[in-house]
């Protein structure tokens, strides 16, 4: 059976670097896996006011059927102001709600944070882990997933140069050895 790995982007900008970082750890899944990335940009901000059982936003009554039926999550996120980007945020809690009924629950998870700065989004990484933490998604600790000075990782043609792909494999193998572990 095919399991299905989310790739959850944190940037909107059409040529984000973080969303040619999930490309490129969707290219890598070995045979028996299949890459989804659901969209997250057109959910309304959650408001608990919205959540009735007679007028739930059709966006977030889509996204929780999607999510819901994945086999693992990898986040791929850039950092804005030593923190996660508001639209991954916003997926998170409409994910999490209503109270009980989280599509995050037991969902081995990946956090991978790509920046132009030296340190890697290092801020967003452990943040977003704080909330993974709460929604009970196991996540991988090591190897840790920091990619630096992006910019310089990326070819003339918008593609991760070889010695980041090779680190992504390493990555990638951990998570994918780690949810098997969860799931046996």
């Amino acid at each position: 059976m095919t399991k299905k790995i989310v790739f959850f982007i944190g940037s909107l900008r059409k040529d984000s670097y973080n969303k040619k970082v999930a490309e490129a750890f969707s290219s890598l899944l070995p045979d028996g896996y299949e890459s989804v990335f659901v969209k997250m940009d057109d959910l309304p901000f959650y408001n608990e006011d919205l959540e009735t059982p007679e007028n739930v936003p059709a966006e977030w009554t889509r996204f929780r059927n999607e999510v819901n039926e994945l086999d693992g999550v990898v986040f791929v996120t850039p950092e804005y102001n030593r923190s996660v980007p508001a639209v991954l945020k916003n997926a998170l809690d409409v994910g999490s709600r209503p109270y009980g009924h989280s599509v995050w629950d037991n969902k081995p998870g990946l956090v991978v944070t790509a920046s132009p700065g030296g340190i890697g989004g290092f801020g967003a990484n452990h943040h977003l882990r704080q909330s993974l933490v709460f929604l009970n998604i196991p996540t991988l600790q090591q190897p840790e997933a920091y990619i630096g000075n992006i910019a310089n990782l990326v070819d003339e043609e918008g593609h991760i140069v070889e010695g980041t792909m090779s680190f992504l494999q390493t990555i990638l193998d951990a998570y994918l050895d780690f949810s098997k572990k969860l799931n046996d």
